[in-house]
This record gives C-alpha cells, sequence and structure tokens, in this order.
C-alpha cells in the first residue's frame, strides 16, 4: 500500500510530489534523466515554500556542543561523523548531556554540490543507523539526489548506548526506568531539531529537511510532523504509521490484529517447507523435556518452547522464512541426540537483547499516549490465543507449532541472561500511565506537508492494519501484496516498481 497525502492538495500537486516520492523510495533511477529530475526537485521545494507559512519557527537551540569527526571513503561514498551534546531531558536543559552520534553519506561524484538533505530514521526502537559499506541498494538513490545523514537514535550505536552494564549502573530500577523514559520518539525528534539547527544554518532560521522514516523511523517521523512540521520538506514513511494516535494506549488494538497475521505467516511458512513441521515438533519435545522445561546455554539463557517460538520475528522480513528453514535443518547433533551447536548459536543471533537491550524495554511504549502498555501483545496472547500459541499442546495434537512475531513478553526477563537484572525496571515502564501526548492530531489533521507511506503486505510487525487506522495526514492508499517489512531497505530495486502512483517505475 502506498499512501500519498496532502490537505487540499491538487492534482498538479501530487503530480509534483510523485516524482520526489519515486525517486527516493525505489532505486531505479535509469528510468529518468538528469535534468529531469532538477526540474522535479525545483518544482517540489516549490511547492513547498507554497504550503509552508513563513513565521513558523525553528525550536533548534544553536548553543548545542558540536564536533566534526573524521571522513572516510567506501566504494562510491564520502563519510564524514558529527557528534552532538544534547540534554537528557528537553525538557529541563539543566539535566546532564548525552552524546549523539550522526553520520554524513555524500556520493562522490557529488561533493561539492549544493545537495538537500534527508535524514534518515532508523526502525526499533533501539536500533543504530545501518554503517554503509559502499553506494548500493536504497543508499544509492538517495545519495544521488541528497546528503544523506544517519542519525544513531539516542541510546543506540555510538549515541551514548544503553547497555545492561550503564543501566545497571544508574542503581535502583526507579532510577533506570526515570533514566529510560527520556529514550522515546518526542526526545529522538527533539535531538533531531538541534542537529538540523546545527548543519543546516540559523539565519535567520535553518533550512528545512527531507525524512525517510523506517518502521519505527515512521513512527518518529509523524512525531517530527506534530510538533515541526515547519522544520520539513518532506516525509517518506517505509513500513511504519503510528496506530489510533489520540487512544491512551494502541498496543491493545495494535497486537490483536497482529496475531491473525502471524498465525497466517506461520502457515504460509509450513506450506512452503512442510517437512519443517516435524522438526519443529522435535525441537519442541526435546526442550519441553528438559529440568525445568528448558535447556540452559552456557551464557545463561534458558532455551524455552516460548523462547523458541521467538524465531517468528524472521517470518516478517525478506528471505526469513529461507534463513529459518536452513537454521532448522541443523538443529540435532543426530550423534548424541541433542540440539547442535550450530542451532543454539543461530536462535541466539536472532536474539538482539544482549547487545541491544533497548528494544526488549521500550517496544510496546511506542504505542503509550497517556497510558499504560501492562505487556499488552502478552495479555491478548494469554485471553484471545493461548490455545493457537501453546507449542506443547500443539506437538500432542500432532498439529504445527505457532511461532510468534514481533513482541515481547514479560517473561523474556526470565528466560534470557541479559534481562534479568532489568525485570523490575521493565515492569515499571510497562505499567506506566503518565507518558504524555506523543502525536498532536489536530496538527496532523492540517498537515502540508507532503507525505508518502508504504505499507507492506508481508509484514510482521502490527502495522498491517495501519491503513484502516492511520492517522489525519495520510488520505490516499494504495495496496502491493508483494512485500515484507525490511523491502525498501533490502530489495528496493522491487519496492514501489508497480504501485500506479509512482509510474513510469
Amino acid at each position: 500500500m502506498l499512501i500519498a497525502t496532502s490537505r487540499k492538495a491538487t492534482g498538479n500537486d501530487f503530480l509534483a510530489y510523485k516524482a520526489c516520492a519515486c525517486r527516493l523510495v525505489a532505486t531505479a533511477t535509469r528510468h529518468c534523466h538528469g535534468q529531469r529530475h532538477i526540474r522535479k526537485r525545483v518544482l517540489l521545494h516549490r511547492l513547498r515554500l507554497k504550503f509552508v507559512a513563513l513565521t513558523s519557527s525553528a525550536t533548534s537551540d544553536m548553543g548545542t556542543e558540536h564536533a566534526v569527526g573524521e571522513s572516510v571513503v567506501v566504494p562510491g561514498l564520502k563519510l564524514t561523523d558529527h557528534t552532538f551534546q544534547v540534554p537528557l531531558d528537553h525538557r529541563n536543559k539543566q539535566t546532564n548531556a548525552i552524546n549523539l552520534f550522526v553520520r554524513e553519506v555524500t556520493a562522490l561524484n557529488k561533493i561539492g554540490h549544493n545537495l538537500p538533505t534527508l535524514l534518515f530514521l532508523q526502525g526499533g526502537p533501539g536500533f543504530e543507523a545501518p554503517r554503509p559499506i559502499d553506494s548500493s541498494s536504497w543508499m544509492k538513490s538517495a545519495t544521488s539526489h541528497f546528503r544523506v545523514l544517519l542519525m544513531d537514535q539516542r541510546g543506540t550505536g555510538r549515541s551514548s548506548p544503553i547497555t545492561v552494564a550503564n543501566l545497571l549502573a544508574k542503581g535502583s530500577a526507579q532510577k533506570q526506568a526515570s533514566h529510560l523514559q527520556h529514550f522515546r520518539a518526542d526526545s529522538i525528534v527533539a535531538d533531531a531539531e538541534l542537529v538540523r539547527g546545527c548543519l543546516l544554518g540559523a539565519e535567520p532560521q535553518p533550512s528545512c529537511w527531507s525524512l525517510l522514516g523506517q518502521s519505527f523511523g515512521g513512527f518518529c517521523a509523524v512525531q517530527y510532523l506534530s510538533v515541526a512540521p515547519q522544520a520539513l520538506t518532506e516525509v517518506l514513511l517505509t513500513g511504519g504509521l503510528p496506530p489510533l494516535i489520540d487512544a491512551p494506549c494502541a498496543a491493545d488494538g495494535a497486537y490483536r490484529h497482529l496475531y491473525p497475521r502471524v498465525i497466517a505467516q506461520n502457515h504460509k511458512f509450513y506450506k512452503r517447507f512442510p517437512g519443517d513441521v516435524a522438526k519443529v515438533h522435535r525441537i519442541v519435545t526435546h526442550l519441553s523435556q528438559q529440568p525445568g522445561g528448558g535447556l540452559r546455554l552456557p551464557n545463561g539463557d534458558n532455551l524455552t518452547p516460548r523462547a523458541f517460538q521467538l524465531l517468528g520475528l524472521a517470518l516478517g522480513g525478506g528471505g526469513g522464512m529461507e534463513r529459518l528453514h536452513w537454521l532448522l535443518e541443523r538443529a540435532f547433533d543426530e550423534d548424541i541426540n541433542q540440539l547442535s551447536h550450530t542451532f543454539t548459536a543461530g536462535w541466539q543471533a536472532f536474539m538482539p537483547w544482549d547487545t541491544n537491550p533497548l528494544y526488549a524495554i521500550m517496544h510496546e511504549s511506542i504505542y503509550c499516549n497517556s497510558g499504560s502498555c501492562n505487556w499488552a501483545a502478552h495479555r491478548i496472547r494469554e485471553t484471545e490465543f493461548r490455545k493457537d500459541f501453546d507449542a506443547v499442546a500443539a506437538v500432542a495434537a500432532g498439529t504445527p507449532v505457532l511461532l510468534t512475531g514481533e513482541m515481547v513478553f514479560p517473561w523474556m526477563f526470565e528466560d534470557f541472561a541479559s534481562l534479568r537484572d532489568l525485570k523490575d525496571a521493565a515492569e515499571l515502564l510497562a505499567t506506566k500511565v503518565d507518558w504524555g501526548p506523543m502525536y498532536d492530531s489536530a496538527v496532523l489533521g492540517k498537515n502540508q506537508v507532503p507525505v508518502a507511506s508504504a505499507t507492506y503486505f508481508e509484514v510482521m510487525p502490527p502495522l498491517l492494519f495501519l491503513w484502516r487506522l492511520e492517522p489525519a495526514c495520510c488520505r490516499f492508499q494504495f495496496q502491493q501484496p508483494a512485500f515484507h517489512h525490511t523491502a525498501m531497505l533490502l530489495t528496493p530495486d522491487a519496492t514501489l516498481c508497480e504501485y500506479p502512483f509512482c509510474t513510469p517505475l
């Protein structure tokens, strides 16, 4: 589905913006010519100037400390490091500062060109921006027309990363939770505004930039539209629109819609690889027969049937079903009838909790406004889908064991060694009710910033149903059933080439 948006936009306005959306999200630039792109770029900026009130004020703080680091070259790209000092709490700038890291990416053949700026907002929460190794995929297309900024969102990568060790050093669970409450989309957007003020100038106000938000990055982009639309030339979203933005917490609705999609993806997986039904049965049986109901791994993780089911994370990503199938292929060391190290190491590789604990702790909070998530995925599973996802009962009944999707459960803070000491802090955040509103529906309802959103049909995060629950800034819908959640980043040549909105790709 592709959603192109702009309030009271005319047909000519959409034709102008269409060219920009196609160019950014797809890499099939071979269908367009240089002069044509330049004309479209000029037209888009004229459209943006007409849309945005000139009286809008920027929120950047020019007192932000900024340092330029090293520059390196990888095939086709020049990469330059930037570091900033930003307040932990933007509402209280006297709080301790944290580091924010941004990598500037410029195509080698565009150095010295006066290009507009594109800020890429990474999926997550809790994952750093990608590290380019060459000019390929979507980056090749983006750097043909933009100076690209890859921002490690606070708490990730080189932006004062949250680790289990430094979080425990904060002290009590209450102090840990108090620190973590400042790592949501609103703080990420406030960080971005300080970066914009530093890098794009301040007289009479910083220049606008474009956004490309992937998955959770799309949530951040919509928050940006709520609080600082004057900063934005255009917004492109891939696989991420926040649902029910006026609800106290949208998590219940999100997971209630997600579970049927997860079940459907499981059926597709077993239809493609019917022999894996028996392989999964054997694994679940083996795990359930271990002392304590799980296999204790050398790092302390407890591989239980429910923890094994988390491999369903793979079912919604490009190539995920194949990777899961090949992992199951070598599940056992047949000589000793034990799970192989190849399998257990592969299972752990799917679980990012030790290197990216912020994802597990903050995942459901992205749906919260003035209410608590209260372990929504777990509650909905137990009350509405318990029988569907009972692995041991499925083995006994001879039916396929269903794997779960992109979800976080409270028992993960028991089964995973790296999360055990964070259990109390996670509980405090799961029951927190005073987050405050994340989005402004009144501002979004009057949105004048051009927005295009690609939402993929083969999706396992709780995002598929958002075409019904989209914020007011989105009006036009186009469906495409062929792609997975990471389609734009992994297979960009195919992402939008068949959408009617994006012809002639």
